[in-house]
């Protein structure tokens, strides 16, 4: 079911020093800032030559990566995105095997404009995991 790894994202205090660490010292091609309503969260995307690496910055006082940052004040990984083919099979094949999907369960729209699914941590080692049609 899972194909290769679209990206990782990592939860970021402040954009526009992360961006900068990823361009200026890494030299990474950076993408521009985009907020994301929807997911309350501002991306950014690090291009990298196999994948992505995503900086998600707080977007309002309801964003779900509050309680991630006040955890961990500096940032840190905050989920892994999996590319799969069909993300209802997808969501389907994970709640018959038992996995929580977060949310109500329906996709939503991600950074990429595809669908996308989150399924919790509980179930996963302890680690977000992000679905993505591709």
């Amino acid at each position: 079911m899972l194909g290769r790894l679209n990206h990782v994202a990592i939860a970021v205090p402040n954009m526009e020093e992360a961006a900068a660490v990823y361009r200026d010292t890494l030299g990474a091609k950076v993408s521009e800032a985009v907020p994301q309503p929807d997911h309350g969260v501002t991306t950014v995307f690090v291009e990298l030559e196999n994948t992505k690496i995503e900086l998600l910055e707080p977007l309002g006082e309801d964003s779900p990566i509050l309680s991630y940052l006040k955890k961990n004040p500096k940032g840190g990984i905050h989920h892994v995105c999996y590319e799969v083919e069909d993300i209802m099979a997808a969501r389907d094949q994970m709640r018959e095997k038992g996995a929580t999907i977060t949310g109500t369960g329906e996709p939503k729209i991600g950074a990429h404009g595809k669908p996308v699914i989150f399924l919790h941590p509980k179930d996963f080692n302890g680690t977000l995991i992000e679905l993505e049609e591709v």
